[in-house]
């Protein structure tokens, strides 16, 4: 199996064509405007959908669908990178008239010489948009061409069980990135740890240290992708295939955006699902769980499951269907009471488990069962031991996606009769509660009529004989049938009856009637599906209505068959328990408590009830009342005259479940702080106000009333009554751009409107010299927009421009006049059209380094720089109209440096520069060596490795591991110097150190240590800090300390001219933790002199003296001396 894929390339810009790069909101898109100023109402092609990349087997249908936008609607084109897509029996290209802007690719039967990438653009007079799409095809079997043959020489064939081909190379051990098929990483970032040598065996890959460098590498580059789209992914479970014929996976995830697409893939082809569990595929949503399953396995479904969001790969797991059947199946099994019964079946593969189930309970290996599997694993057994009556019933077996059943019949003694001979025949009942049912069948002279009448099962028999004598009976489940309250047993002539009354679910079983040694058998299967009392179902549908932050409660009570699932869902959305939904379940009921509900809540609510015999659903509404929220604005002016304000508005966005019924309005005069309260006014959103005074302005609140409450305000703007308000100055226009043939402008409308809306805007324009003002467009057709494109202009001529605002009232006073423009096309300097260009790149020594550098056209002059001189001879410079590339065929440590490319013309230049980096896998340190300096620490050295001058880049890494933990931990990273001093260093434990050297391209061997044993640390005295020569003010204070260390714990005595001071009170003395301190509260001349330090133990002795002068000035001065702690 080999996968064919292509490079993608840019798509050029023609030379000389004005091209304005955007950004789309679909990541992957680019879009170029053709035009400075787009007109109203046009705009760009643009993708709302992107074509998804296909990984897809020979053979199969391949699809790439993308969905534009744009106006005028753009026309749609494919393209690829390596070749063309004009045979129609290859490609066809497709578009739905009723769906304009949805346009596909289809190649049916792709063939992996149709592996590239494809572009798809989009293009209007205003613009193109342009995206890329890569198709990957899976080549199966082989190919008979001789270069395939040579390709292939030397190399092995391995078939396996699943018909995989794998391509083996007998002599080389390890597998390249390029060798390996890329479902294997798929899988692998998606296993366990524990599956990983498995998976590794499944695929060939023997290199297990190069496969997990490569795996971590491949996991962060998911993760980076990953994270624009999902904050969590969890728990993932693989696929499994359960016992019903179906198949399901699941895992966590949180995404950042709800609204996200998500897709399934098999194999590369995209697989549509529903939320709906009857569907082949379906989703299930349950808070974070995402669980996806599939229905009735069939052989084609086996492959690789992928799910992906916006094109981000979430998720892969490999489905293998056993492909095996029943050569044997399980037959129907007699036993009698108190012994054991045997179900055996023979598969055609061996399998290690399969699934054995009884009465709609799993078989498990117990008391109750033995399951038993030849050595071969393929003969299996189900033991039922101690058989009962209530063993009795259906039991299957499935294997894979294969299944079959039997029934197990639980006899008692037997007993003879003597009877007449009858003819006889075998019958099925399916009993269904309330439901009516007939059936009759004819075999010979035997006619057997079933019917079921609301809750009663009759059988009859007629049998057609000349005489008839003797005894007969019928039989259930070997028991003999008596009459009772709900068994009625009847003969009229010919005629045998036997009616069941009230059927339950224990009358289900295998009936058999008895004549004179001839039998027959009939079983009757009593199914029972959720039901519910039709006034229950009356009262659950009523409506229930509630005010805003109170409970609501759905109850519905239920019979049917256990087990029996309930869902809840409120529009359609499935409810999970929280702080604010209660779910109650039992046996006969199901309660839903919505407690503090909010307006959104309102909508319908819905019980779905479901067990193994059918399903049922019950609907009802919740509608919660609230206040409305405050009427929409601004107000449509109809009259405003000197007499009357005529004004209406638009109703609440939400009336809160209730209708309005009226608005209450208030006035206020501007200039005046008082509101008049005008009353309450009919439910029709408008008002027609006579009582003001011309020329006066006046501002309203409206609320609105229900019955619920009353609105928050909506405040009106100021109203004039009587006369003609005018608009504003807008600002001055602003020149966005300027060509020799167009001047686009744009500029703020006025902050004052006049009371009514801006209806557009007048423009006009002068030539630098004159004082005419010239209309650019008529009063009466004034401008909608704030900009505009003027083109009427006269190249190489300096213009400036003015805006008045235009309302009802008329034209307001113009703009300021803008600043001179001339109207010429611009003068632009070289750039580079790469958003995210690589200032770093890091290549193995002996590898080819290319730098591929694209630019606007037209084409500059190039200038390519290493280090600020010209390149060398053996690096090789492309030049085309908008791209650049710099080629190092063999790349070699001298090639190392910083890269600058300069283009330049006659307006200014560019630059960008690359460092870089050749190098290769970095040599290990030289031997390692341990030295203890300080207890508790260990100071770790080693000679550098011989890359350290060659690679500024080379650091070094230090781990540990101790006789306790056996686990090799890193203890130091990033280091740049040959020495570590390790801290923690516990006695009685040995320690081992490895050194490694690394640096871009990865780490070297490791330089190992001697072993770090116990050491002795028992020591004479000695001081780390001696005593300080003092000089102290008199009746001030005096602190003198040192350190000292020692092992035993030296005993110190500190003397002053040779007298210990250890029992004078006038002295503080402490000693804590090898800190020695004294302490002199006030000193006087008395204690000038000489002070000294004795510190001894078993090993020997050290002193240390020092000098205390007392000064006579009094100055108040605090002296204190500190030391370190040992």
């Amino acid at each position: 199996m080999k996968f064919f894929k292509k490079s993608k390339d840019e798509e050029p810009t023609a030379p000389g064509q004005v091209a304005i790069k955007k950004r789309s909101r679909v990541p992957g898109v680019m879009i170029t405007q053709f035009v400075e100023e787009l007109p109203e109402g046009m705009t760009t092609p643009d993708f709302t959908r992107k074509p998804i990349a296909l990984t897809i087997q020979e053979g199969k249908c391949a699809v790439f669908k993308a969905i534009v936008s744009g106006n005028p609607t753009p026309s749609v084109h494919w393209t690829r990178s390596n070749g063309e897509v004009t045979e129609p029996e290859r490609y066809k290209m497709v578009s739905d008239p009723a769906t304009p802007n949805e346009h596909y690719i289809e190649m049916p039967e792709v063939s992996p010489e149709q592996a590239d990438t494809y572009k798809c653009f989009a293009t209007n007079e205003y613009g193109k948009a342009v995206v890329t799409a890569n198709l990957n095809v899976i080549e199966m079997g082989y190919k008979k061409s001789k270069a395939m043959k040579d390709a292939r020489a030397g190399q092995s064939l391995n078939l396996n069980h699943k018909t995989k081909f794998k391509f083996v190379d007998p002599d080389k051990d390890d597998k390249k990135d390029g060798e390996i098929d890329p479902r294997f990483w798929d899988v692998l970032m998606s296993a366990d740890k524990k599956d990983y040598e498995k998976i590794c065996a499944e695929f060939g890959v023997t290199n297990f240290r190069w496969m997990l460098k490569t795996l971590n590498a491949k996991k962060v580059e998911r993760e980076e992708e990953q994270a624009k789209y999902v904050e969590n992914l969890s728990n993932l479970k693989h696929i499994e295939v359960k016992p019903g014929g179906g198949a399901e996976f699941e895992f966590d995830m949180s995404l950042k955006d709800p609204n996200v697409k998500i897709f399934l893939f098999k194999d590369g082809v995209m697989v549509p699902f529903s939320v709906e569990t009857e569907e082949k595929h379906f989703l299930k949503k349950t808070g974070r769980k995402f669980t996806f399953g599939i229905k009735d396995l069939a052989g084609d479904d086996e492959g690789l499951y992928q799910v992906m969001v916006e094109g981000v790969l979430i998720f892969s797991t490999d489905l293998k269907v056993p492909m095996v059947d029943f050569l044997v199946k399980i037959q129907e099994v007699k036993a009698t009471e108190r012994e054991d019964a045997m179900f055996e079946c023979v598969l055609s593969s061996p399998m290690s488990k399969i699934q054995w189930t009884g009465r709609n309970q799993p078989c498990e290996q117990g008391e109750k069962f033995d399951i038993e599997v030849s050595e071969d694993m393929l003969i299996h057994r189900l033991v039922v031991k101690d058989c009962a009556k209530l063993d009795g019933g259906i039991y299957s077996v499935c294997a894979g996606i294969k299944s079959c059943n039997a029934f197990l019949v639980v006899e008692g003694k037997e007993m003879t009769f003597q009877t007449q001979k009858v003819s006889l025949s075998h019958v099925t009942l399916t009993c269904v509660r309330a439901y009516n049912v007939k059936y009759i069948m004819k075999l010979g002279n035997t006619k057997i009529l079933q019917r079921l009448n609301a809750e009663k099962v009759i059988i009859e028999l007629q049998q057609h004989m000349q005489f008839f004598t003797g005894l007969n009976s019928t039989l259930f489940d070997s028991f003999q049938i008596e009459a009772s309250d709900d068994i009625e047993m009847t003969r009229d002539g010919a005629f045998h009856r036997l009616i069941l009354k009230n059927c339950k679910e224990e009358d289900s079983g295998k009936y058999r009637f008895e004549a004179d040694g001839r039998k027959t058998e009939s079983i009757l299967i009593v199914e029972d599906p959720p039901r519910v009392n039709p006034d229950d179902l009356a009262d659950f549908s009523k409506p229930i209505i509630i005010k805003v932050g109170q409970s609501a409660t759905f109850k519905l009570s239920f019979m049917g068959r256990d087990p029996v699932k309930i869902y809840w869902y409120n529009e359609g959305e499935e409810l999970v328990e929280d702080k604010h939904i209660n779910i109650e379940k039992s046996l006969t009921h199901s309660r839903l408590l919505l407690s503090k509900c909010q307006r959104k809540a309102t909508g319908e609510i819905k019980i779905k009830i479901k067990n193994e015999c059918g399903t049922i659903e019950g609907i009802s509404r919740l509608i919660v009342l609230d206040r409305p929220s405050p009427a929409l604005g601004p107000v449509e002016i109809i009259e405003a005259s000197s007499a009357v304000l005529d004004f209406k508005w638009r109703p609440p966005k939400d009336n809160g479940g209730s209708p309005v019924i009226n608005y209450i309005l208030e006035r206020q005069q501007l200039g005046r702080n008082s509101w008049m309260k005008l009353g309450q006014i009919p439910g029709e959103p408008k008002y027609r106000d006579t009582n003001v005074d011309h020329g006066r302005k006046y501002c309203y609140h409206i609320r609105a009333v229900t019955e619920q409450g009353i609105s928050e305000m909506m405040e009106t703007d100021d109203i004039q009554a009587g006369t003609r308000a005018y608009p504003g100055q807008p600002s001055s226009p602003k020149v966005v751009s300027a060509f020799a043939n167009c001047i686009n402008l744009e500029w703020v409308p006025p902050s004052n409107t006049g009371g009514t809306n801006i209806l557009g805007y007048h423009l006009e324009k002068r030539k630098k010299g004159s004082n005419l003002w010239g209309s650019i467009n008529n009063v009466k057709e004034p401008i909608k927009g704030q900009g505009t494109a003027v083109k009427d202009v006269i190249e190489g001529i300096e213009y400036e421009f003015r805006v008045a605002a235009i309302n009802i009232s008329g034209a307001g006073e113009p703009s300021t006049p803008s600043e001179f423009v001339i109207a010429r096309d611009p003068k632009m300097r070289p750039q580079f059209t790469d958003r995210k260009m690589k200032s770093f790149m890091v290549v193995r020594a002996g590898n080819s380094s290319r730098i591929n550098i694209n630019f606007a056209s037209p084409m500059p002059n190039i200038t390519w720089l290493k280090d600020g001189m010209p390149v060398s001879k053996h690096v090789t410079i492309s030049n085309s109209d908008n791209t650049s590339q710099l080629l190092i065929p063999t790349s070699e440590r001298p090639d190392t440096g910083i890269y600058t490319i300069i283009v330049k013309n006659m307006v200014g230049q560019e630059t960008f520069s690359i460092e870089i980096r050749v190098t290769d896998d970095p040599k290990p340190p030289g031997p390692a060596e341990l030295e203890q300096n300080v207890p508790g620490t260990v100071t770790v050295t080693w000679t550098p490795s011989p890359d350290e001058k060659r690679d500024d880049r080379l650091h070094y890494i230090v781990s540990r591991r101790d006789s306790v933990k056996r686990m090799w931990q890193t203890v130091a990273d990033h280091l740049f110097n040959n020495k570590f001093t390790a801290l923690n260093i516990m006695a009685g434990r040995e320690y081992y150190f490895r050194v490694y050297a690394k640096n871009d391209m990865g780490l070297s061997e490791p330089s190992e240590s001697p072993t770090w044993g116990s050491l002795n640390f028992e020591s004479a005295p000695s001081f780390l800090v001696p005593l300080k020569t003092h000089s102290t003010p008199e009746s001030y204070e005096c602190y003198m300390s040192c350190a000292v260390r020692g092992d035993p714990t030296p005993h110190v005595t500190w003397y002053r001219n040779n007298i210990s001071l250890n029992t004078n009170t006038n002295y503080l003395i402490t000693n804590t933790c090898g800190v020695c301190s004294m302490l002199i509260l006030r000193v006087g001349p008395k204690d000038t002199g000489e002070y000294k330090v004795i510190a001894d133990n078993a090993l020997g002795r050290a002193e240390c003296s020092t000098k205390l002068t007392v000064n006579g000035i009094k100055n108040k001065i605090k002296v204190l001396l500190y030391c370190i702690e040992i």
